[in-house]
């Protein structure tokens, strides 16, 4: 389903032209910020996916009936597991993604938070329902709900945030009850194969949650064999995994693009909505489906909005870290994307836009482009309209907070969205973004506030990360209507009399009228 590949390799042919005798089809990993092949990783067939998603779905009976406390005490060990092992978790995401020490670090943390948050939480979300009849002639049964997992759910994670956006939405699934196979990116598949492989040997988890490897083959055998499907990634490829699905309709839960709005009000604190912006648009190299990405300051602190973004933005320190010289700002993971940021920021340049900071990529080994910010920008251009998923922000000067709200709207995304200005002000235009989530005098926190949920609106998506809806997505509503006491017959059961009719519609009568004339029939 993904559309890029990386170093698929193919049969080598003999000296005779016929195909040599070779090892399974393999595909390269990179390190983005040097450009070298660190791996070659073998690519599961479709009938390895089958065979995969059919050993787990055997396991998960088993696994649905020890419980959420049981569930949590092997998700437990699960968080140990990373909590004691984050130098090496985090130095493969280093090596596989190109970030830098400091955005890799946030990935380790917020698995183990997700851990405790849906463990000490999941009796309340998926806990069995009581509920009591509405209508009298209910009175007699007994009403429950309860969530039952879908079997087996199909996670095809994106590069960007290879653990958070792959385990982030196991975790919640597992503890609901279901066996888990996931799908990495072909760009990042190193760090969740070593928590797999951690799972199984070190941890000795239960049988229930695996990894297969591959690009668009792998995907599709994913989608055609489990019961659920969360995808992240683009809405273009987002609508083929919903097609595929569609096919054997299979519910799907849908994280895509963002383009995602920054409103700076008149009386913002302006140093802090400069810097939040800084830090929202080039985290992660911008590539984060809820960054700034394009910026509508109102006139009167337009300039000094700009000059304290350019500042900030132009001390950003960006390159390869370690711990003798940490940096801000890494590499571009994918060179697919780098190629859509440049071709957005060319686009912008040659159409009127100036570059305060950036503007190209950088020379040399490893794939970067320049911590970038973008004025005299307009919607005509692709920097405002498309996701750029890359460290650039395009700065736009607007009259008052409702030509903000137009420009901020006028767009087919609706992931997140920031607006920075005093408490109720800033309140006030938040609540009319068309978004699912909106920060108030702050970026990105959203993603880290668990208890509610996170998804998207028009194109960016279906379905919800976090909250109660985080989980029960990865499940199927069942109802119980027990009666408890009865007769040998039902008075709507055969056979019908015109004495039972009578009573019936006497019943219905006094029970749904709102006025004692028809209660008691007598108003015709």
């Amino acid at each position: 389903m993904e559309s890029g590949t990386v170093g698929t390799s193919t049969e080598a042919a003999g000296s005779n032209g016929a195909p040599a005798a070779s090892a399974p089809e393999t595909m390269g990993v990179l390190n983005p910020a040097t450009g070298e092949t660190i791996a070659q990783v073998p690519i599961d067939s479709p009938e390895t996916v089958a065979q995969t998603v059919a050993r787990v779905r055997a396991a998960q009976p088993d696994w649905e009936a020890m419980g959420i406390e049981g569930r949590y005490h092997w998700l437990g060990k699960l968080r140990d597991w990373l909590l004691d092992n984050s130098d090496q978790v985090l130095d493969t995401m280093q090596r596989e993604t190109g970030k830098v020490r400091a955005d890799a670090s946030n990935e380790p943390a917020y698995l183990a938070d997700t851990i405790n948050f849906y463990g000490t939480q999941a009796a309340k979300f998926i806990g069995e329902e009581s509920v009591r009849p509405h209508s009298p002639l209910l009175a007699s049964k007994k009403l429950r709900v309860q969530y039952r997992p879908h079997p087996v759910v199909g996670i095809i994670s994106p590069w960007n945030f290879p653990l958070i956006l792959s385990l982030g939405d196991a975790i919640p699934a597992l503890m609901a009850g279901a066996a888990v196979v996931i799908k990495p990116s072909e760009f990042t598949p190193l760090g969740l194969a070593e928590v797999v492989e951690a799972w199984k040997r070190e941890i000795g988890g239960p049988d229930v949650f695996d990894v297969v490897m591959g690009i668009g083959e792998t995907g599709s055998a994913l989608v055609d064999n489990v019961d659920f499907i969360q995808f992240t990634g683009s809405d273009r490829t987002g609508r083929k995994v919903m097609a595929r699905a569609a096919e054997t309709l299979t519910p799907v839960s849908l994280e895509l693009g963002g383009k995602d709005p920054m409103i700076v009000l008149r009386d913002a604190d302006v140093d802090r909505a400069a810097n939040a912006a800084a830090w929202g648009g080039m985290f992660n190299s911008g590539q984060v489906c809820i960054s700034v990405e394009r910026i509508y300051v109102e006139e009167p602190v337009y300039d000094e909005f700009v000059g304290k973004l350019t500042a900030e933005v132009g001390r950003i320190r960006q390159g390869a870290d370690d711990a003798r010289a940490p940096k801000d700002v890494g590499a571009m993971t994918s060179p697919n994307q780098t190629a859509i940021v440049e071709d957005q920021v060319d686009d912008a340049l040659a159409h009127g836009a100036r570059a305060l900071t950036g503007g190209k990529r950088v020379p040399g080994p490893g794939d970067y482009f320049e911590p970038t910010v973008l004025v005299d920008v307009d919607h005509s251009m692709k920097v405002m309209r498309d996701e750029t998923f890359g460290p650039v922000v395009g700065v736009m000067k607007v009259r008052d907070s409702e030509e903000a709200l137009r420009l901020a709207n006028d767009t087919r995304y609706g992931l997140s969205g920031s607006v920075f200005g005093s408490h109720d002000n800033a309140e006030r235009v938040a609540r009319r973004v068309e978004c699912g989530a909106v920060n108030v005098n702050d970026v990105l926190v959203n993603y880290f506030a668990s208890d509610v949920p996170m998804g998207g609106w028009k194109e960016s998506g279906i379905g919800y990360r976090h909250g109660a809806q985080g989980i029960r997505k990865f499940c199927r509503t069942e109802s119980l209507v027990i009666t408890r006491f009865a007769g040998k017959r039902e008075p709507t059961w055969y056979p019908y009399t015109r004495g039972r009719r009578s009573l019936i519609a006497r019943l219905a009568q006094l029970i749904n009228a709102r006025d004692w004339k028809r209660r008691l029939g007598l108003k015709r």
